[in-house]
């Protein structure tokens, strides 16, 4: 009989184990097949074409007409993320002068007479961030300080057993919503902050009083819950943008897709673990509910509203998640990347733009529409 030396033993061995990881790594799933990812980056640069053709002379994107902080925000950020633009591409230098004109001494990058201070800083340091750049480190330490200040905690008034601790609303005056509190945690996030500072320990008090979660949500608009989906705010007795459905004969607040990957995504920036109940229900309910043709389990006609900011939050959170394959509820394996990007490439207009038929929350704004999916877009390609 034929004997191997250690060193042939340890050849053969790790010859082996080199071919137990190659034919693993060959069954992993392909997160984007070549042509379909090649379609979404044509898609990525026809939208980019847009934004550049729409951009306004004093560096800005318009909304409603006038150009505005928190829309070029958003279109600049689509820029930066791009390898043919950058943060030095004139576009781009134009909008972030822009849009720090916007900068006030309390370090908040908003519009002053609009009362939305929170959603347009947000907005501001997600981009800024992104730029990776030393000349905004001072812009974006003073912004994130200012979000903090504003988050509702101790300073308010508020402590723990306050529905409004640790959220945040538009601004310091406004009652928090689990939209404007999942943009201060991402902007937290993208700003690079500790996972352990206070802010995102008091930002999930709020987040889990959005979900409809009786196990660990304490209001009573909450109790029996077992759905695991988030709504929109638990503040004036619990409120969802989807309104309400009837449970066991009794009516309970409906939730809905975009608020669901908003509270999830925010969960996972905030370093909740995956076996935390919170995690797992709101997974749970992912799989259930899996859709691309619509903002889910928002009831007929509505589920149309909101969809691109659905888009939006829905890369960002299984980017966050980190599997490539999700099994939906009907025990289908969806590759979410994929899938996506096959959506969002079929939804492109002509021009380069997308837009949403339906107007609430703005989504008819084919800028606002088109940064949304490329933002999106940029989240499911990036490796």
């Amino acid at each position: 009989m034929k004997t191997l030396s250690k060193s042939g033993f340890r050849r053969g061995a790790i010859s082996g184990l080199g071919l137990l990881l190659a034919a693993t790594a060959a069954a992993q799933p392909v997160p984007v097949e070549p042509a379909a990812a090649q379609r979404a980056q044509d898609a990525v640069t026809k939208g980019l074409e847009y934004l550049i053709a729409s951009q306004r002379p004093d560096g800005g994107w318009e909304i409603r007409g006038q150009t505005h902080p928190a829309i070029t925000a958003m279109a600049a950020q689509c820029l930066i993320q791009d390898a043919r633009y950058g943060p030095k591409h004139p576009a781009v230098e134009r909008a972030l002068a822009y849009l720090l004109r916007f900068k006030r001494e309390d370090g908040g990058i908003y519009v002053e007479a609009e009362g939305m201070p929170n959603y347009h800083t947000c907005v501001a340091i997600t981009a800024l961030a992104a730029t990776k750049e030393e000349r905004f480190k001072a812009d974006v330490e003073a912004a994130r300080r200012f979000i903090k200040r504003i988050q509702w905690d101790e300073d308010e008034d508020k402590d723990r057993s306050d529905i409004w601790y640790g959220g945040a609303g538009y601004g310091n005056s406004k009652r928090p919503d689990l939209s404007n509190t999942q943009m201060m945690v991402e902007a937290l996030h993208d700003s690079g902050l500790s996972k352990d500072d206070p802010a995102y320990q008091k930002a999930l008090a709020f987040i889990s009083r959005c979900q409809m979660l009786s196990e660990t949500n304490d209001q009573p608009f909450a109790r029996g819950a077992t759905d695991g989906g988030f709504v929109y705010s638990p503040a004036n007795g619990g409120e969802s943008k989807a309104g309400e459905e009837i449970i066991e004969g009794r009516p309970r607040l409906r939730s809905y897709g975009s608020m669901t990957y908003a509270g999830f995504k925010s969960l996972l920036y905030a370093n909740v673990s995956r076996d935390d109940p919170r995690v797992k229900q709101a997974f749970e309910w992912i799989k259930r509910h899996y859709s691309l043709d619509e903002n889910p389990n928002m009831p007929g006609a509505q589920s149309r509203e909101g969809l691109f900011y659905y888009y939006h939050v829905f890369a960002r959170a299984l980017s966050a998640w980190g599997e490539e394959v999700i099994v939906d509820g009907r025990g289908q394996p969806r590759r979410w990347r994929q899938e996506l990007c096959e959506k969002l490439a079929s939804l492109q207009r002509a021009d380069g733009s997308w837009v949403n038929e339906e107007e609430r929350w703005m989504e008819d704004n084919p800028v606002l529409a088109t940064a949304y999916a490329i933002l999106a877009l940029q989240a499911t390609l990036k490796p």
